[in-house]
């Protein structure tokens, strides 16, 4: 491998004769151990022996769940899947949902959207699962974000995750250096509403004042927000922001 330059090994479950994941994945770490070159370990046993807690010690990355599909209820069954594991996950080891599937042609824009926002801010591995020779100037957008892609490689390496939730409208939030905040404002449901992020519930303090850089529209809210953030959100749809505190923290 060293040789040939593979910089990415990941490592599939499928014909697995049987053997124990726990038994077969700690032997290609150790084989990889031996190479004079780092080598992203990225291990798939679709989250069976819920990796998350002792993949870590082995592995740069784990599947949490199953295989995807490129469908609206694929990417938020994922999500909620590896959601449940965002404790495990940090710097040099990440939870990962599988690969995106933005451009494949099942979902809508607006869907795609919102599944590479939240696969950014939970900090998973955003590999690209479509044809980039036939992408749509649509596609290329979403994929090649660099704000939104920008939350995802920060430094601080916190995995988002899901804050609160009203039925089908969520709040996700995480973490990022220099005291910011990403927020997602997720709308799951078949129509328009509104939602609302509350400083407490993502981490900040009530009293902050706060500037908010919309990720997709790449401006600032023109005013200063304190307390809460509220913004109405289509179907299926996300607003992605990030929370720059100017006061108070």
């Amino acid at each position: 491998m060293n040789v040939q330059g593979i910089d990415y090994l990941k490592y599939d479950n499928c014909y697995n004769g049987g053997i124990n994941p726990q038994d077969r994945y700690p032997k290609m770490s150790d084989a990889l151990s031996k190479i004079d070159r780092p080598i992203f370990y990225s291990m798939c046993e679709w989250g069976d022996q819920n990796p998350a807690i002792w993949a870590p010690k082995i592995a740069n990355s784990w599947r949490t769940t199953g295989d995807i599909q490129d469908s609206w209820e694929s990417i938020t069954a994922n999500a909620d899947q590896n959601d449940k594991w965002a404790a495990y996950a940090g710097p040099s080891g990440w939870n990962d949902p599988d690969m995106l599937e933005v451009g494949n042609g099942n979902m809508t824009s607006v869907e795609y959207q919102s599944h590479f926002s939240i696969w950014a801010l939970m900090k998973a591995p955003l590999l690209i699962g479509c044809d980039i020779r036939s992408a749509t100037p649509v596609t290329l957008e979403i994929l090649s974000n660099s704000e939104v892609i920008n939350v995802n490689q920060d430094p601080l390496g916190v995995q988002g995750k899901k804050v609160g939730e009203q039925g089908d409208l969520e709040v996700w939030a995480g973490p990022l250096s220099n005291n910011e905040v990403a927020v997602i404002l997720w709308n799951r449901s078949g129509s328009q509403a509104s939602i609302t992020a509350k400083w407490v519930d993502i981490g900040l303090p009530s009293d902050a004042a706060v500037k908010a850089r919309d990720l997709w529209v790449h401006s600032y809210l023109p005013s200063t927000l304190q307390s809460n953030l509220t913004s109405t959100v289509d179907s299926h749809a996300c607003k992605m922001y990030v929370l720059t505190p100017s006061s108070g923290y």
